[in-house]
């Protein structure tokens, strides 16, 4: 029995749209028929969600509809249904019902057609990869197999509201220096466009020759003014430029390097790519899968090309029999807080719980870097923006300083 989207008119004429089960298009037809409804197109649920994801490797703009709060609470919804005994089918049913989000919806049927049809819940999500990521249909796998789904469920609920909560907090703590930055920038535009030249102009045309401050003044704001459309366009050139050349691999990797040795950047950027990864190992370690595909997957998550390419290569070293510890701890990018407690949990056969609290730790720590780095950039921004300021209404008052000797 299959799941099709439907579009029909009800007998005011009315379009009506929804979802209905049965075993063929026209078997839909006809049962939308019975219920008093004119159809007037009939596709697969699948069909109809895996179009748009495919488009979403190709227009940017298309991907919408599906947010990380709305997998996170996907997630437990399924994890509590299964928790309850409920079967898969019906708990994807459940699921779809209580979802607002309709791409959402049609999606969660599509895997239940599919889990109808007898394949198994990993296999339907395998539909939408960039909505169910590896980590989820691997762990989902390993769950299944095990008998142990609502567990596995239940951790990457934990692992997926994590991740939005780390996400979230430190967007928020970059919208007032990002408000800032933007104030700033409209502020000194405004007074070099509009102040400057009003003011300037009283000075010019008294005949004296005007300090050396006031005429880069003049200058600024002349190429502000006349030449300002052109600095736009050659800013964006610049940056269309180098967005180019960021896209070759060598060139990233470079980059990526360059900011891992930036003071509090580079600890900004090793922190979050460390506690992503040690997040993602101790679920799939957790949850069964194997140590190797749980390496792979979990270095999928990184997106430092030089911690990503470590990851790589110590996966190579443990499939030749080397630990995880010492393999991670050869490249040299990796904490050795984060070392000692895999070590730690190789030796105690406690793995997973020592990357989670690796994860926890590196968590804690990204946590304090971030506020560390607002609390120095934040006074850094507003020293900057008086300075400019200041400089500007130096420029403005010379001429009158210069203009109150000469009566005197």
């Amino acid at each position: 029995m299959a799941v099709f989207s439907y579009t029909a008119l009800d007998r005011e004429g009315r379009h009506r749209r929804g979802m209905v089960e049965s075993d063929s298009p026209r078997a839909a037809r006809q049962q939308l028929r019975e219920e008093g409804l004119i159809p007037v197109k009939i596709e697969t649920t699948e069909e109809k969600a895996a179009a748009p994801e495919r488009a979403l490797t190709v227009r940017w703009w298309q991907a919408r509809g599906v947010s990380p709060q709305e997998l996170a609470l996907v997630t437990r919804q399924l994890a509590t249904l299964i928790r309850s005994a409920l079967p898969v089918e019906e708990a994807l049913l459940t699921a779809a019902e209580q979802n607002a989000n309709e791409r959402m919806r049609k999606m969660l049927m599509s895997v239940r057609a599919r889990v109808l049809e007898g394949r198994t819940l990993a296999e339907g999500l395998r539909l939408f990869p960039h909505v169910f990521p590896e980590i989820f249909q691997a762990t989902v796998a390993a769950g299944e197999q095990s008998g142990h789904l609502e567990a596995v469920l239940e951790r990457l609920a934990d692992y997926a509201e994590n991740r939005q909560l780390v996400h979230q907090k430190i967007s928020l703590a970059l919208v007032y220096p990002l408000l800032l930055v933007a104030m700033s920038v409209l502020i000194v535009t405004g007074l070099l466009v509009y102040v400057v030249p009003e003011i300037v102009t009283v000075f010019q045309n008294l005949g004296h020759r005007l300090p050396l401050l006031t005429r880069a003044l003049i200058a600024v704001s002349g190429l502000v003014r006349h030449d300002g459309i052109f600095l736009v366009i050659g800013l964006a050139g610049l940056l269309f430029a180098a967005r180019r050349a960021y896209r070759r691999a060598r060139v990233r990797s470079r980059v990526h390097r360059f900011a891992l040795r930036v003071p509090l950047i580079g600890r900004v950027i090793r922190g979050l790519n460390t506690a992503r990864f040690t997040r993602t190992l101790s679920i799939l370690s957790g949850s069964g899968v194997p140590v190797l595909d749980a390496l792979r997957i979990s270095g999928e998550v990184i997106t430092n090309v030089p911690m990503k390419v470590a990851v790589d290569e110590a996966t190579d070293r443990v499939r030749e029999g080397r630990s995880l510890a010492g393999a991670l701890r050869q490249s040299g990018l990796f904490p050795p807080m984060m070392i000692h407690l895999i070590a730690s949990g190789e030796t105690s056969g406690q793995l997973d719980a020592m990357l989670a609290r690796a994860a926890e730790n590196q968590e804690r720590e990204l946590e304090s870097i971030v506020g560390t780095f607002l609390s120095v950039l934040e006074p850094a921004m507003i020293l900057i923006m008086g300075g400019v300021v200041l400089t500007i209404v130096l420029a403005i008052l010379l001429p009158i300083f210069e203009l109150n000797r000469l009566i005197h």
